[in-house]
């Protein structure tokens, strides 16, 4: 079993992925836009043409960061109400500094990153996009 998050967004998915490919590294996958899938049977709004559908970001072998661009005609995501949280699990203390400090960059952040007495590095954030994370590093697996 993979599960995979995929987030919905306002109109700037592509941005939220360049800074999130630029934090996390990994490759684009699938980038469609809603243009690319237009016709007949699926009409697509001009305003909404150069949005992103889908785009996947490759992380850590097989998973992957999914996102959308959610069209005009269904309404805005709610950035403020969006209470699921991106959980990472890194492999040392000094990756989950690093995309600690990455990726909650002109974010806000909710716990920061701090050590506990079982061992574990952990915080909790929302990044510039509104889209919340967990980052930890647990030395004993």
């Amino acid at each position: 079993m993979r599960i995979n998050p995929w987030i919905n967004f306002n109109g700037n998915a592509e941005e939220a992925f360049n800074f999130y490919r630029s934090v996390l590294g990994g490759e684009f996958g699938k980038v469609v836009r809603f243009k690319d899938v237009a016709g007949p049977e699926f009409p697509v709004d001009e305003k909404d043409a150069d949005k992103l559908m889908q785009i996947t970001l490759s992380i850590g072998g097989s998973h992957a960061l999914i996102g959308n661009d959610i069209p005009e005609f269904m309404g805005k995501v709610s950035e403020s109400e969006n209470r699921s949280k991106i959980y990472v699990a890194a492999d040392s203390k000094e990756e989950a500094q690093s995309l600690f400090g990455g990726l909650s960059a002109g974010g806000q952040v909710e716990v920061p990153m701090d050590d506990s007495a079982e061992g574990t590095c952990f915080a909790m954030f929302r990044d510039k996009y509104g889209i919340e994370w967990i980052i930890e590093f647990n030395k004993a697996g």
